[in-house]
């Protein structure tokens, strides 16, 4: 007996097809080369993945795309088959990654055109970082070699740094978002640090993708915080570290721009000591001497002005002992005063019976005068 086929209305069929697909293929990803690539309306993506003997439909959001893609890249897609009610089957992609060194290159060198004529990669736009810093946020994979080498470089180089560790896949499909993840959380951290640093080890072109991711570019470029990139070895170069502020060469570069080496810190300053003793020495050397100069010359203007002093005190003891009002006294002068005390120099001042006093060399005497003769030139009118 023949058991008869189920039979379906359009919408069930298209919900049991989808059902199945769900659970036999609930994510698949598939490698092809990129055909009819467009974006509508700035939102939707549609493609064609096709290889030499089959094509595949496909659709997403420009939020799955990397950067700019092209006709001819060769990308991997991951995703999810699907039937649309309305418009037939598709495979509905949620990642977009291109794969090959000429597929990873183009991208890159598109995206760059792009982020380049945007001002993104512009010199004026970087900012200085601190140095050193004190505080440092550090995007890496927790076991990578990347983390090992930045954290044994800064703790030989500086140490006492305060370094907050984001651990991140560095690459695969799900690297982009978990680097964009850490930035935002560094950017929204209640204690900001100075500089964040993503570092990561070398690798193929592929391995290093997630780096040329335009989400991942402008995560580096827009953080508040001042940001360093060093991804691989010196011959790699991703766009992100172009848009950093700062790019290394290596993670161990990194952590050598970020901090000085305190043994040669040391050496300068003690270096700088010598140069600052020998200059004092100098200095004082110098004010010594002047000193001792300025010593002598105070001597001798000390005793040039005593030598001075002395021959005035000379001068005005002279003149005491000329001056000296007793000396006439001495020789047998006297000093005559009228009775109102006024000192008679003249004989025409006094009068008969005037008393008067007068004043010698041992005391006074008490008389009146009886008697006046006047000289004779004094009589002729003087």
């Amino acid at each position: 007996m023949i058991t008869p086929s189920p039979t379906f209305s359009v919408s069930d069929f298209v919900a049991a097809l989808n059902q199945t697909l769900e659970f036999t293929y609930p994510y698949v990803e598939i490698e092809g080369e990129l055909s009819n690539f467009r974006v509508s309306k700035n939102k939707w993506v549609y493609f064609d993945l096709k290889d030499e003997t089959a094509s595949l439909k496909c659709f997403s959001t420009v939020y799955a795309l990397p950067g700019p893609l092209e006709d001819g890249m060769v990308v991997r897609v991951a995703g999810s088959p699907r039937l649309h009610p309305l418009y037939n089957f598709s495979f509905q992609v949620q990642s977009i990654l291109p794969v090959g060194e000429g597929s990873l290159r183009r991208a890159a060198d598109l995206l760059a055109a792009k982020l380049e004529a945007e001002g993104l990669f512009d010199p004026s736009r970087k900012r200085p970082l601190p140095f050193p810093p004190r505080h440092i946020a550090l995007i890496t994979a927790a076991d990578s070699a990347a983390y090992a080498d930045f954290i044994k470089i800064t703790a030989t180089r500086w140490g006492g740094l305060e370094i907050d560790l984001y651990s991140v896949l560095v690459q695969g499909e799900q690297a982009p978002a978990e680097i964009i993840a850490a930035l935002k959380t560094v950017n929204e951290s209640n204690s900001t640090p100075e500089v964040v640093v993503l570092v990561r080890g070398g690798g193929s072109a592929d391995d290093l993708a997630a780096w040329s991711d335009e989400r991942v570019v402008r995560a580096v470029a827009g953080s508040r915080v001042p940001t360093m990139v060093a991804i691989g070895h010196e011959v790699d170069t991703c766009l992100a570290e172009l848009a950093a502020d700062v790019r290394a060469s290596t993670p161990s570069n990194a952590a050598e721009l970020l901090v000085p080496d305190k043994q040669q810190e040391l050496r300068h300053l003690r270096a700088y000591e010598r140069r600052l003793n020998e200059r004092l020495t100098a200095i004082v050397m110098h004010r010594r001497t002047g000193l001792v100069t300025l010593a002598e010359r105070l001597d001798e203007e000390l005793m040039a002005a005593l030598e001075q002093a002395k021959k005035q005190f000379g001068t005005a003891t002279k003149l005491l002992v000329a001056y000296d009002p007793g000396r006439p006294l001495r020789q047998g002068y006297a000093v005559v005063r009228s009775s109102v005390g006024g000192v008679v120099t003249k004989a025409k001042n006094i009068q008969l019976d005037d008393l008067i006093e007068v004043e010698l060399i041992d005391g006074k005497l008490a008389s009146q005068v009886k008697k006046i003769t006047m000289n004779k030139k004094n009589e002729e009118g003087e």
